[in-house]
């Protein structure tokens, strides 16, 4: 049985804190991370409430990063559209 992994081929920005994600299978999901952002405590992730920063995300091995990976998800999560 051949298993493939799961990866982000593109991420697009649409506004606020929301983001399309094309996964490889072909399957899109619009992700909203305004509630994680806005929970968080941690001061390296809520410097992402500045959409400025918060745009400047990247694709590295099939994942979304933010920084020198100062925020990413488990892209299960993403692909299932679970950010907690």
């Amino acid at each position: 049985m051949k298993v493939s992994l799961i990866k982000i081929e593109k991420a697009v920005y649409l506004n606020d804190y929301r983001l399309e994600l094309l996964f490889n299978d072909g399957k899109i999901i619009i992700v909203d991370l305004d509630e994680f952002l806005k929970r968080s405590s941690n001061p390296k992730t809520r410097k992402y409430l500045n959409k400025n920063f918060f745009r400047k995300f990247k694709i590295v091995l099939g994942d979304v990063v933010w920084g020198d990976y100062e925020m990413c998800f488990p892209i299960l999560d993403l692909y299932e559209g679970k950010v907690s």
